[in-house]
């Protein structure tokens, strides 16, 4: 008998995703020159990517709801990887060895945590 993927988990990966391309919103807008102090806290870029931190929380905290907190961390440490990953597709962003170092580590930390 398959075992069934537990939703909430599904929950924490989701708000991983949506927390990860909030991060993008928000370096796409940093990128940008803007000609005020108002506008650049409050522009589309900024607002939807804090939007976007605020979905992932509510998420986040519905995720918690059904699944083992010492998961939590363990999944959403996952983010950065992603984000590295979207910002190298997305913003064409240098990938150094330095990064991959660091993220292999990342990787490393949550197979140990799981065996």
């Amino acid at each position: 008998m398959e075992k069934a993927v537990n939703k909430y988990y599904l929950f924490m990966f989701g708000s991983v995703i949506l927390s990860s391309l909030s991060q993008i919103l928000l370096k796409l807008s940093a990128r940008k020159s803007h000609g005020s102090f108002l506008k650049e806290y409050l522009n589309p870029l900024v607002i939807a990517g804090y939007g976007l931190m605020v979905a992932a929380t509510l998420t986040t905290i519905a995720a918690y709801q059904g699944m083992d907190y010492k998961n939590g961390p363990i999944i959403e440490s996952l983010g950065y990887i992603l984000v590295m990953v979207l910002s190298y597709f997305l913003l064409k962003e240098k990938v150094t060895r330095k990064k991959i170092l660091g993220y292999c580590m990342i990787l490393a930390g949550v197979i140990i945590f799981y065996l």
